[in-house]
């Protein structure tokens, strides 16, 4: 799955931390539930990643706001692992789209919950200018 080549350049993982805008302690820990796996280990005992690591790394943090629990993770990267190996593989493609279809059904409660934000924020700030009572307006009833 993730075989390095001989030119392939492997990093450390507080490069890998840099690049991904994760921390040490998110990786190590994304490591004991085997969602990534470093390559190898230097003679020290140094963590080494590939650039196959990185997106598996940005794709697990994209998963995180959707609220996709570890075991959807884990799921959710075997399938895509299966894809690697057997690009005909029907289950794990059905599966990643049934991922997809949550996914999809998270972004649009997020998105839900962020026009009510908004709509609180603009209410506060009217209130806070002067240019409304402070009260609920009905409309946040709706919704």
């Amino acid at each position: 799955m993730l075989d390095a080549t001989p030119r392939e350049r492997l990093l450390q993982i507080g490069e890998v931390a840099e690049r991904t805008g994760l921390s040490l302690r998110t990786i190590r820990y994304y490591e004991e539930m085997d969602l990534v796996v470093p390559e190898t280990r230097t003679d020290g005992g140094f963590r080494l990643y590939t650039e196959d690591h990185l997106h598996r790394l940005a794709l697990i943090r994209r998963m995180k706001p959707l609220g996709f629990t570890l075991r959807e993770m884990r799921e959710l990267l075997e399938a895509r692992d299966r894809l690697d190996d057997a690009p005909g593989d029907t289950a794990a493609r059905r599966r990643l789209a049934d991922f997809a279809e949550l996914g999809a059904r998270r972004r649009d409660d997020l998105a839900a919950k962020a026009r009510r934000g908004g709509e609180l924020v603009e209410l506060l700030r009217r209130e806070s200018r002067g240019e409304a009572a402070p009260a609920v307006p009905p409309e946040f009833f709706e919704g």
